[in-house]
């Protein structure tokens, strides 16, 4: 079946999530009433972000409305922690069968997601794979599962073509969003495979400022935002 696009409501990552260990602009966006709601964007954070857990971040949106907003960071990496090491912590695989996973599944990053709950997990992935009442649809490209099974069937070479695995969240109140963007805190831009899914992650940040035609020298923390 063809999963419908979710309402426009703060997205609540209480549906099983699994845990784990780890460490604690411009583009169209959507609209309801006289509200611009970006889920389903990217934010890219302005050189000034005093929030140093939040400096030359990349997020994606997950939920954006009145109440709140949610995203996900995808390009910091958690220190010091696999995916492999993280399958065998949550005995999705044994210690034994991390020198037999697939390549493609070594090779995947385990990235910081946010500050909030950071011991809970949280896959963005393709929509060619999809869990009955655990996968979310955030637009046409990209969807968010927190269960345990996702990771199971990545273990064994299955799952999505792409996905990342990211440990918390970024989380915003009522309107903290909005006042945020309106004080240069953040750009926006439309999201693409290379921005979420891209293994480099060290050039994201770069990738998303030209996406929107900025060069890093030409941007000022001082800089008004249209």
């Amino acid at each position: 079946m063809t999963p419908m696009r979710p309402p426009r409501r703060p997205l609540r990552p209480d549906r099983d999530p699994f845990s784990g260990t780890g460490p604690s602009g411009t583009g169209p966006a959507a609209t309801a009433g006289d509200a611009t709601y970006l889920d389903g964007q990217v934010l890219i954070a302005m050189p000034g972000m005093t929030d140093e857990r939040f400096q030359r971040t990349i997020i994606y949106l997950c939920a954006h409305s009145a109440e709140g907003a949610m995203g996900i960071v995808v390009n910091k990496r958690a220190p010091d922690l696999t995916f492999p090491d993280l399958l065998v912590q949550l005995d999705v695989i044994g210690s034994d069968d991390a020198i037999r996973l697939p390549r493609r599944v070594e090779g995947m990053n385990v990235l910081i997601g946010g500050p909030v709950e950071t011991s809970r997990g949280f896959v963005l992935h393709t929509p060619d794979f999809f869990i009955d009442q655990s996968t979310l649809p955030i637009d046409d490209g990209i969807c968010l599962t927190a269960t345990v099974e996702i990771l199971r069937a990545i273990a064994k070479g299955g799952g999505p073509e792409s996905a990342i695995l990211a440990l918390g969240y970024a989380g915003w109140s009522a309107g903290q969003l909005e006042s945020e963007i309106q004080q240069n805190g953040w750009l926006n831009c439309p999201a693409d495979p290379a921005l979420v899914f891209g293994g480099a992650l060290d050039a994201k940040y770069d990738l998303a400022l030209r996406k929107i035609g900025i060069e890093l020298g030409m941007l000022s923390s001082q800089a008004g935002h249209a």
